[in-house]
């Protein structure tokens, strides 16, 4: 799908916000409803938007701890990657999993709200994964920035 000035434009405002009104949006992108609302449905249909949600503070549900685990593996055939990628997609506290290049299989950034819950996640759920060679973690200290909107130009 070609997306034009008018779909950046929709799409920069849902970003920012998702619950605007079909009006409001219509407002703000200088387009009468009923094409805007035509527009993001098509946007939508084409997996453009896969999906809307809301976005809780992690602190706010005493998950202060953000925690980076740098994952090998014993083998990197295809095999042991894929199950690597199931078993570790099942725990709650895994938020994002990336298979890397480099020296590390994979970069998983977990939430967790103390050392005892991230031991207990490392001890009793990493660690039970087959074929796991090493496992290193690290601790953001602080957050500096934290986005979700792509950048998206016009």
């Amino acid at each position: 799908m070609e997306l034009d000035a008018t779909d950046l434009r929709i799409l920069r405002v849902l970003q920012e916000d998702a619950k605007i009104s079909n009006i409001e949006l219509a407002k703000k992108i200088n387009l009468s409803a009923s094409p805007t609302l035509a527009r993001v449905k098509n946007l939508e249909k084409n997996k453009i938007i896969s999906r809307y949600v809301g976005l809780v503070d992690p602190a706010a549900l005493g998950l202060k701890m953000n925690v980076f685990i740098q994952v090998s593996l014993d083998r990197q055939e295809s095999a042991a990657l894929d199950r690597f990628e199931q078993e570790v997609s099942r725990f709650g506290e895994v938020m994002e999993v990336y298979l890397m290049t480099g020296d590390e299989d994979y970069l998983l950034r977990i939430v967790v709200p103390d050392i005892q819950a991230l031991e207990h996640f490392i001890l009793d759920h990493l660690t039970k994964i087959p074929g796991i060679k090493k496992i290193r973690s690290s601790f953001a200290l602080k957050q500096v920035k934290y986005k979700t909107a792509l950048p998206i130009d016009s």
